[in-house]
């Protein structure tokens, strides 16, 4: 009996008599509340253990030989689409004519809505060699292009444009350009008419409005809390015309989902630089961007907390509004026990 009673004598928990026990209206309204913040408070606990988080780790990019997937979605309010081209340059200064391309072109009314399509497989120039886009002197200058040798082709485009012109009509750019893993440019412009076509289509390049709306632009497909920073960029010219240059750095990035799936694709920080045409400038107005790969790639790890991180939060917060809860209830059964009897010893004595 000594060693029961002993072992007894260690509980924590004691048990008063049924007689002693008693039910009041203010004790239902306590246990009411604090079942329901106990409830919300597990339902919150959950939640945050069925949520992943991310870690983020760095290292020496060892990739070689691989394409880089451009996503070009833009818009062009002002420029016709037999205008409009593309252009790619890799770091040597070499022009990539033999893109693998998957670029579509919409027409758009001048209120923006869609009045065509056209699939193009050789929207990427294809006579580089003939001009260059950088102020040379020579640009456009084969003696042969004169504009009294204009074609039947070359005059119906020069009015279809014309009147496009006139109508309003912008286009919007969209697809995939792969291009080969290394520094270099793509720009849209009007490089790819003839320089004489142009001069008579626009009778100058201050007269080139590029204003444009990038929808999207990335270098991959994008992963969960990914942020492009041109996305939903507008700029619009009114007055004057230029070029518009963007200066991007590329990061190698690998997202690895906690199914331990691994998407391979690519983040950007970008700074942007725009130029004026000047009244004796021999450029045309253009929108570039040069983009150069970092040495780093990042890697962003999905992470699900442990069970027992769970466990240890769920006794935390439901035995802590369990205590507070008795705690309430006891004030205010001392409380009203005050002011129902008058006679009795004051609770705050």
């Amino acid at each position: 009996m000594g060693v029961k009673q002993a072992i007894k004598s260690l509980d924590a928990f004691p048990r008063a008599e049924d007689h002693l026990l008693q039910k009041t209206q203010s004790g239902a309204l306590v246990s009411v509340f604090g079942l329901a913040i106990m409830a919300i408070l597990f339902l919150h606990e959950l939640r945050y253990y069925i949520t992943t988080y991310t870690i983020h780790q760095m290292s020496v990019d060892l990739k070689r030989g691989e394409t880089l997937p451009i996503h070009i979605n833009m818009t062009f309010p002002s420029l016709p689409c037999d205008v409009v081209s593309i252009d790619a340059i890799d770091m040597s200064g070499k022009h990539e004519v033999d893109l693998d391309t998957n670029i579509w072109k919409l027409r758009l009314n001048s209120f923006g809505h869609i009045i065509g399509t056209e699939y193009l497989s050789d929207l990427v120039e294809k006579e580089h060699t003939v001009h260059k886009h950088d102020g040379d002197k020579d640009q456009h200058e084969d003696s042969d292009q004169k504009i009294h040798g204009f074609d039947q082709a070359a005059e119906n485009m020069i009015k279809k444009v014309k009147q496009a012109l006139a109508h309003g009509e912008g286009c919007r750019v969209y697809g995939v350009l792969d291009v080969q893993r290394v520094a270099g440019n793509f720009h849209i412009s009007v490089h790819g008419l003839n320089i004489y076509v142009a001069q008579m289509i626009f009778e100058g390049s201050n007269n080139v409005n590029v204003s444009h709306i990038i929808h999207d632009l990335s270098f991959g497909p994008k992963y969960p809390g990914i942020h492009n920073p041109l996305d939903g960029t507008e700029r619009v010219l009114h007055v004057t015309s230029g070029t518009f240059k963007y200066y991007i750095k590329i990061v190698p990035t690998e997202y690895r989902y906690i199914s331990k799936e691994v998407l391979p694709t690519n983040q950007f920080s970008v700074t942007e630089y725009f130029s004026p045409m000047k009244e004796f400038d021999r450029t045309w107005p253009a929108v570039y961007f040069l983009y150069d790969l970092s040495p780093i790639t990042v890697t962003i790890q999905e992470e699900r907390r442990s069970f027992l991180h769970l466990i240890t939060r769920l006794c935390a917060v439901l035995g802590g509004t369990f205590a507070l809860t008795g705690m309430l209830d006891r004030w205010m059964y001392r409380l009203l026990e005050a002011l129902t009897k008058p006679n009795a010893r004051s609770v705050f004595r």
